[in-house]
């Protein structure tokens, strides 16, 4: 979901060409835009900021915006429907002078991927040179793997739908290959972000890793028992795929396959024919090899039954009944509580945010993005729009210490925008 920072500053003409090469990306590559930057503050105000802590003024800017998942939790599995974007920022850069973690996680990613014969590096130091020859699905496919860099376990998501969304549509995010699908959004309803004012660093923690990891064992107990090469297996959504069935029938697999008590890292190795130090080594991540219990039963379960909901809320929108709001709001609803007692992502405060999204007109409300804090995302029906964003505010915000948080940056309506944009100065 995005809210294009332009706003009315744009003329006709000059709105229509942004669309156009925003709707290019997919295909050719990252927009490219010339820009008077003296007629856009925000730009104006950040070259001044550059230049003032560098010595000089940037040579290009890049928006790059987040995302909103309205169903599924995609670093785990390889389905989820998202809108694009909660904020729109511009990065700037000089092809030089940051020195954050990601930036050399990204640097190394490049590296990685662009090394020739002689292993030295082919033009990875210049972003004009390097970047201008890939397109998005490119692009979005180094930045994941980037990210693993950082101690992550992430899946894509995030940067798939950052490079690839355009504007008025949300995107069916699917993988192997790397694809992804135009889904109408009902116009009778529309999306709320909510924060949670509740932070989770997810590289700082093992929460995420843990949740990879548990997906990652399930599925190779599944491989196993059914006979696959089970050493190769990394995802759940490998399992059904070399099995050819439906996700209802990977929902019986799970259940006839897994008990629903905890597993040992013993008990895994039994199960597998592997040595303790060979699970550590092998198929764990560092900062998961000291867990001493593994949910493996209700991961799966999460997992196979969210990527079932997403390809339901795909359909509805398609075939658009009379009730498509309620419909949509109900698999969202469904989505939360699977993520809250099975994927066990949620957080009280997140769970009490959707509570109050709901006893105030939502359809439905769910905690959106990796969870243990952040937002929520709620479709509400356009009629309701006004009142809801009153009384959730007063209910959440005004009744605690939330209410210091800036209204407009934690309770607002959106709507699908376009990805990742490159800014030149005309």
């Amino acid at each position: 979901m995005s809210r294009d920072y332009f706003g009315s500053l744009a003329s006709p003409v000059e709105t229509a060409e942004i669309k156009k090469d925003e709707r290019n990306m997919a295909t050719e590559g990252p927009a490219v835009r010339r820009v008077q930057v003296a007629e856009h503050p925000r730009l104006l105000k950040l070259k001044g900021m550059f230049n003032s802590k560098f010595g000089s003024v940037p040579k290009f800017y890049v928006r790059a915006p987040g995302r909103v998942n309205i169903i599924g939790l995609g670093f785990c599995f390889g389905w989820r429907l998202q809108e694009n974007d909660i904020k729109n920022s511009p990065i700037l850069s000089e092809g030089r002078a940051y020195r954050l973690l990601w930036i050399f996680c990204s640097s190394y990613g490049c590296r990685t991927r662009y090394v020739n014969s002689c292993g030295t590096c082919e033009n990875t130091h210049s972003p004009a040179g390097q970047y201008q020859s890939l397109v998005p699905v490119e692009l979005a496919e180094i930045c994941a793997k980037s990210e693993h860099y950082t101690g992550t376990e992430g899946g894509g998501m995030d940067q798939s739908i950052s490079f690839l969304a355009e504007e008025g549509t949300a995107k069916l995010i699917e993988f192997s290959p790397l694809r992804a699908t135009d889904v109408k959004l009902p116009s009778g309803a529309v999306f709320v972000i909510a924060n949670s004012c509740v932070e989770m660093n997810k590289a700082a923690t093992s929460h995420f890793n843990i949740r990879v990891m548990e997906c990652r064992l399930a599925a190779k107990l599944l491989a196993k028992h059914k006979c696959l090469p089970w050493e190769e297996v990394l995802r759940l959504e490998e399992v059904q795929a070399k099995l050819g069935v439906s996700l209802e029938e990977m929902l019986l697999i799970t259940e006839d396959t897994l008990h629903s008590e905890p597993y040992s890292p013993e008990e895994i190795c039994r199960c597998l024919g592997i040595s303790l130090q060979e699970l550590k080594t092998q198929i764990l991540s560092p900062n998961t090899q000291d867990v001493l219990t593994f949910k493996l039963y209700q991961r799966a379960k999460h997992v196979y039954s969210e990527a079932a909901r997403v390809l339901q809320f795909k359909k509805i929108c398609e075939e658009a009944p009379d009730n498509t709001v309620q419909l949509l709001g109900e698999l969202m609803n469904q989505s939360h509580v699977s993520c809250r007692d099975m994927y066990e992502c949620s957080c009280p405060e997140l769970d009490q945010l959707v509570d109050i999204c709901r006893k105030f007109g939502a359809q439905g409300s769910r905690l959106t993005g990796a969870g243990w804090g952040g937002c929520t995302v709620s479709i509400v029906p356009a009629d309701k729009l006004s009142s809801f964003l009153a009384n959730v505010h007063e209910a959440y915000y005004q009744r605690s210490n939330r209410s210091l948080v800036p209204e407009k940056q934690s309770l607002f309506a959106t709507k699908p925008g376009g990805g990742a944009l490159v800014f030149l100065e005309a």
